[in-house]
């Protein structure tokens, strides 16, 4: 016993030490995306809604801040990321400007299996900032689709694309700028689906 205790110390010391000299994982700046305090008016609606994550592409579909520098090139900004991917970031902004705007109070998500009237989705082709000659812009653009939760017939698409100018290069201005583009995302999106649904409920 005395023996194998002699052996095992040093080992253990052994990978103490190995331990000690992995390279360590590089810090990263994790980011919300910034919503405006804004709130809606108009009649509620009787209809429920159900708001599910756009697909995405795989580069998309992950917390990289997504930059376009040139041409076809996409990167990320180095030691950033968004909180969620970017699928989930933009289906809870929706969320909360529908929650904002008050007209459509019966609301829900992909996360959970509730049924409800409608369900919207789509496609998210772009969600990053890109370089043009010197200057820098946020790009959304989503392939909105609203569907019948009855029979999941498509009653309604619509492309939505919002470029927003960012002052400056640095991550924050570009987030500050991603939460501006998503303001005039939301309010676009939250009155197209209150038309579009109000429209069916009535035939």
């Amino acid at each position: 016993m005395k023996r194998a205790c002699q052996l095992i110390a040093p080992l253990a010391l052994a990978l103490l030490s190995a331990c000690s000299i992995l390279p360590k994982a590089d810090p990263s700046d994790v980011y919300r995306l910034p919503s405006a305090q804004t709130s809606g008016q108009g009649s509620p609606v009787a209809w429920s809604l159900r708001l599910a994550k756009p697909q995405s592409s795989e580069f998309l579909d992950s917390p990289r801040i997504a930059v376009v520098p040139q041409g076809d090139l996409i990167s990320s900004y180095a030691h950033s990321r968004w909180s969620d991917p970017a699928p989930v970031l933009l289906r809870n902004r929706l969320l909360d400007g529908f929650q904002r705007d008050g007209r459509v109070a019966l609301l829900s998500t992909d996360d959970t299996s509730l049924q409800a009237d409608f369900e919207l989705g789509g496609q998210l082709q772009a969600f990053q900032s890109e370089y043009l000659a010197s200057a820098v812009e946020v790009v959304i653009r989503l392939d909105a689709r609203l569907v019948r939760g009855s029979d999941q017939r498509i009653i309604a698409a619509k492309r939505f694309e919002v470029h927003q100018p960012v002052s400056d290069t640095q991550v924050p201005a570009v987030v500050a700028g991603f939460g501006l583009a998503g303001d005039a995302l939301n309010k676009q999106v939250v009155d197209w689906v209150v038309q579009q649904g109000n429209a069916t409920s009535k035939h």
